[in-house]
């Protein structure tokens, strides 16, 4: 591909409408929409790319005011007042807590509304949808302007990391939405005293203006999600889900992405993945003794206990935020920013400090440091399409409490019973239904998730909703392998798209914002995991998860978990131990499985639990011709694909002809016992 940053781009859209370019036109601009308060604030923000970004903001929206968001406590509160002053919000039983409710037809990310704006020259994703710049100055010229008359634009200065960060990024988020603000500041890291001097340190930084407009229903048709990548600049307005309107989050994920690809290839990668630390056997942490104690290779000292970072992929509504609360140290549930530092470990941070998690089937038995909060009062939540009962208490599916009776939802008014016009029942709340929370407020929340170095990151996995075929954990041989794993995810659909449905294949869970083509990802993919600089004895173990196996589809009549939700505890335990040599494996052709031994040992220390020798035979038995199903599917797919590189098929097509030969000789359903004894 060719490498856009060093092509000739078109004009920068915002600067082409707003028409403000010199520093005497930024400072009339600040002049006539800021008074001497908000005017003052902006004397720290001197970089005049930065100011000038602003300004044509406030050009093309023409709010009544700006307000200028310094991330303290007198801010906060503005914020949070304007957001229920406006309706955006609504207060809730508990101190706190508010509800927002979407617009009805806008409970996800709107796929097939949200275009990369490119250049004739411009590869795009074979999964995204591309406008040509021509085109999309005229959306935002027809949409944009004039957009936030009457409102007020809220202008925010973020950190997607930790401050003074390798892989962190500077990001402005502009905003008529009180509620996008409020978010923010809950997700991200309001950096505004340290802007300037880190968007100098850094070189770059990501743009954001976003307008609900007037918030109607009839207007989604002509919503928009604009990302253009060469300007670092994203453009939403007419939405109010925050995957569509906090354009820190995934919008700039985006951008992150590219850079990692095309700037910084084999050195750097930005993932759709959880941070989280794993303790390893009591005893374990340090190799001396007295307070000369130093952590082993792999994690600091917790109790004693070795920590292990692990950082796990899953396509979004897959269960990334329930393994990252696995974890016993809590960085982040959703994306990560990594780098291979100079002594040849992985480093991680997590570039938001909060979590907007998904909240169904969140309960007590699965989540318990999550539904702490969720049930406490004083931590503040931001609820989102959940049902809100007549005493103002949210319930979403899956809580494991009793239902109300009535309330209401993303819909309306709602009581148990009630159908849509089709006679479909209608849930109390929305699958997607969202809770926006700090991080700080996790009972295992760790104070490394604000280290500037990162953390050494030791293991890798990838998963999705698989009902039928991949056991529940399974360590690729070698990194490319390991890529291949991450390349390959099969998953049931997720609410978190508008329109999604059924069982589709999920090529990285990162894919929906990969902005190249996924051959040159992959490519970046398979040159980081096998970068020479990462050492010998810091190479991560890169793993496949899935805990999403039905008795279905192991000879049951049931569609219930085979397993339980908690047992992914004792799967991170096992790729931790395995990780340092202290557990043994079993070789197969998709690559090694644990023995029965050191799992029913695990699953009675880490979460209480018998382990049966039936299970273990059922969720890791090889059934063959579903596991050669699937590699056809992605063999074919990829097939179709513009510049994948060799390694990929080479891998699928030597587990084929493994897989194949085994079965010719132990037949279809391949047990685990029949593998090590053969072996």
């Amino acid at each position: 591909m060719v490498n856009t940053v060093e092509q000739k781009a078109g004009p920068d859209i915002g600067e082409k409408l707003g028409n403000i370019e010199s520093k005497e036109e930024i400072e009339d601009i600040f002049r006539r929409y800021m008074d001497e308060w908000q005017y003052s604030r902006m004397e720290l923000i001197t970089n005049i790319d930065v100011r000038r970004k602003i300004a044509n903001a406030i050009a093309i929206s023409e709010p009544e005011s700006v307000f200028i968001n310094r991330g303290n406590e007198e801010d906060r509160k503005f914020i949070k007042e304007l957001a229920l002053k406006k309706g955006e919000e609504s207060p809730l039983a508990m101190e706190n807590h508010t509800i927002h409710f979407d617009l009805s037809q806008e409970q996800g990310r709107i796929v097939d509304r949200t275009f990369y704006i490119v250049d004739d020259f411009e590869d795009v994703s074979s999964l995204a949808k591309r406008m040509n710049r021509e085109t999309a100055l005229k959306e935002v010229k027809d949409n944009f302007e004039g957009i936030m008359q009457g409102k007020v634009m809220i202008v925010g200065f973020y950190m997607r990391g930790p401050v003074g960060a390798k892989g962190a990024n500077p990001a402005i988020e502009i905003t008529s939405s009180a509620y996008v603000a409020h978010s923010a500041e809950i997700l991200y890291r309001n950096a505004y005293s340290a802007f300037n001097s880190e968007v100098t340190r850094i070189g770059h930084f990501f743009t954001n203006i976003h307008s609900e407009g007037l918030n109607r229903s009839e207007d989604l048709p002509n919503a928009r999600v604009l990302m253009d990548r060469h300007y670092k600049t994203t453009y939403s307005f007419k939405c109010t889900y925050a995957g569509n309107t906090l354009l820190l989050k995934k919008g700039n994920h985006r951008f992150a992405v590219d850079m990692a690809v095309y700037e910084k290839c084999g050195e750097e990668v930005a993932e759709h993945m959880f941070i989280t630390g794993i303790n390893g056997p009591k005893g374990s942490g340090t190799t001396a003794i007295g307070n000369n104690a130093q952590p082993q290779s792999g994690g600091d000292i917790s109790g004693n206990c070795r920590i292990t970072w692990c950082a796990g992929a899953a396509p979004s509504g897959c269960g990334k935020t329930t393994t990252a609360m696995a974890g016993n140290h809590f960085v982040g549930d959703d994306l990560t920013q990594m780098w291979i530092e100079e002594d040849g470990s992985i480093r991680a941070i997590n570039p938001e400090c909060g979590i907007f998690g998904i909240v169904e089937d969140v309960n007590w038995e699965g989540d318990p440091m999550l539904m702490e909060n969720l049930r406490k009062a004083g931590v503040e939540v931001i609820w989102s399409n959940v049902l809100v009962d007549d005493k103002l208490v949210p319930h979403w599916v899956g809580n494991g409490e009793e239902p109300p009776e009535s309330g209401i939802n993303f819909q309306g008014r709602w009581h148990k019973g009630m159908v849509d016009a089709n006679g479909k029942p209608i849930p109390m709340s929305h699958p997607n239904s969202r809770c926006t929370i700090a991080s700080s407020a996790l009972g295992n929340y760790s104070i490394e998730a604000e280290n500037p170095k990162g953390v050494e990151t030791r293991i890798f996995t990838y998963s999705g909703r698989d009902s039928d075929t991949m056991p529940p954990v399974w360590v690729a041989k070698n990194s490319e392998q390991g890529v291949v794993l991450g390349a390959c995810i099969v998953s049931a659909a997720t609410a978190t798209e508008v329109g999604a449905s059924g069982v589709k294949r999920a090529p990285w869970a990162n894919a929906p914002f990969i902005p190249g083509s996924l051959g040159d990802y992959m490519d970046a993919q398979f040159k980081f995991f096998g970068n020479p600089k990462i050492a010998t004895d810091k190479k991560p173990v890169m793993a496949g998860l899935n805990y999403f196996l039905t008795h279905k589809a192991r000879g049951g009549d049931s569609n219930k978990l085979l397993g339980e939700k908690r047992d992914v505890k004792v799967w991170l335990a096992w790729l931790e131990r395995y990780t340092h040599n202290e557990v043994k494996a079993i070789e197969t052709p998709i690559g090694y499985i644990p023995i029965y031994d050191d799992l029913k040992q695990l699953f009675s220390q880490i979460i209480n639990k018998e382990y049966s020798v039936e299970l273990y035979e059922k969720q890791f038995s090889l059934y063959v011709d579903n596991i050669v199903n699937r590699l056809d599917l992605q063999i074919e797919a990829y097939s179709k694909e513009k510049g994948i590189p060799e390694t990929l098929f080479s891998v699928l097509n030597s587990q084929k002809t493994e897989l194949l030969a085994l079965k010719e000789k132990a037949g279809a359903i391949i047990s685990p016992v029949l593998i090590m004894n053969n072996s």
